[in-house]
């Protein structure tokens, strides 16, 4: 059998060889060709450059607080916060009156390795602290949205003289893109503001499913996207620093500015980057997440199945590789799994919305519409409850995989499933 090194696939921090005949393969997708136009420290400082004229305006004595992303999300934090606090420096503000927040919206909070791994080399240096959005004392209520979205959010950051938004650009399932407005709402948001924003993904008639503008790589009318503007917009960061990573996770570009400007600049260079067109559908998909820390959980490893489904046909199947070493993400994801049909799970999540019981439905929905054979460390039952067929390894997802499909399947191969989108173009 066929076996081409260059398309090892990761799975946690194995590799496994792929081993398929070159005739079924219709292409590999991958980003475009990017060559950084300087190291990933050059593009930080250059894209702070921007900013010289607002960090001119900070005052020495005043407080900053720097929220940035978790372990789930890199974004080349340890690489861009020193910088960061650097030019802090430069314009008088002390050490002790830095804060970084780490927005965890309503995902655990971080060990000190991780803290460690997030900030670098200001580690015991500069204060770090997690958001919790159950903490009743450390949240401040600023208003509703438009639509009625209650928004509370962090005190340390509602009450900041200055506020800076940093993390990365990237594909978001139903927000259109991460980065931005995202650091604020959920990223450091209430538990009730996140469920409340995220309930706007769901059309307002029962039955029908997702709004159709909540969608991947879409803003324009996304309803979860005008949610986060409005409550961005209620405490507006004095600017923001947005990254975007490449396939090895260095920095390949960054942007800093105006939290809107910036962050459309930084989702119209995503898109172009990490779009790949295709001509049609095929049979069978074979994705990886891309390894740890992308296949951390399944509610992480879930966006590359989001993603990757756009390039399968309806009924065929897909071979995801996603260690999961963490589990699920949340201890309430599974029990979404106990309602047998998606129908029935939506009618439960209108009743009571939890952000984890719409990744399950969105689960739950592919595995009906598609077959998914999932490489993991899940235990096989929970697999199978899910809608799914488990795996240990790439060779035996395979040979589960070759029965359900015709003799002249056609395959996508897509090794790094969370950063490529298909685009079908008709």
């Amino acid at each position: 059998m066929y076996h081409n090194p260059m398309l090892d696939l990761k799975c946690g921090d194995h590799s496994y060889p792929l081993h398929l005949a070159p005739e079924h393969v219709l292409s590999v997708l991958r980003p475009r060709p990017c060559t950084p136009e300087g190291t990933p420290a050059e593009l930080v400082e250059r894209a702070l450059d921007d900013c010289a004229g607002i960090l001119a305006c900070f005052a020495a004595g005043e407080r900053v607080v720097i929220v940035t992303s978790d372990v789930t999300r890199p974004t080349g934090s340890d690489i861009y916060l020193p910088l960061l606090v650097s030019r802090l420096n430069a314009v008088g503000i002390r050490d002790r009156d830095i804060e970084i927040v780490v927005a965890l919206g309503i995902h655990r909070k971080q060990t000190a390795a991780e803290h460690r791994r997030i900030v670098g080399e200001l580690y015991g240096r500069i204060q770090v602290t997690d958001h919790d959005c159950d903490d009743p004392g450390e949240l401040v209520y600023l208003g509703d949205t438009s639509r009625g979205v209650p928004v509370e959010i962090n005190r340390r950051v509602a009450e900041a003289d200055r506020l800076i938004l940093t993390g990365a650009v990237t594909f978001h399932y139903f927000a259109g893109f991460g980065g931005g407005r995202k650091s604020m709402l959920p990223g450091v948001s209430s538990r009730k503001s996140c469920m409340a924003s995220h309930f706007s993904v769901l059309n307002p008639e029962e039955g029908n499913g997702r709004h159709p503008k909540a969608v991947t790589g879409n803003l324009e009318g996304n309803p979860v996207h005008e949610a986060m503007l409005e409550a961005c917009a209620m405490r507006p960061p004095s600017f923001i620093l947005n990254t975007v990573l490449g396939g090895d996770k260095e920095i390949i570009a960054a942007f800093a500015g105006d939290w809107r400007e910036a962050h459309g600049a930084g989702c119209r260079f995503y898109a172009e980057t990490f779009s790949a067109p295709i001509a049609e559908q095929a049979d069978l998909v074979v994705v990886s997440c891309g390894g740890f820390p992308k296949d951390i959980n399944l509610i992480q490893a879930h966006k590359s199945m989001a993603y990757a489904s756009r390039a399968l046909k309806p009924g065929g199947v897909m071979v995801l590789l996603a260690e999961c070493r963490d589990g699920y993400g949340n201890a309430t994801f599974f029990n979404w799994f106990g309602y047998e049909t998606c129908t029935e799970l939506e009618s439960a999540l209108r009743k009571h919305y939890e952000i984890n019981g719409q990744t399950a439905w969105s689960v739950k929905e592919k595995a009906e519409r598609f077959r998914i054979v999932l490489v993991s460390v899940l235990p096989d039952e929970e697999v199978r409850t899910m809608g799914m067929v488990p795996a240990t390894t790439l060779d035996a997802a395979l040979d589960v995989a070759r029965p359900m499909l015709p003799e002249q399947f056609k395959a996508y191969v897509i090794p790094a499933g969370g950063t490529v989108l298909p685009v079908l173009k008709t």
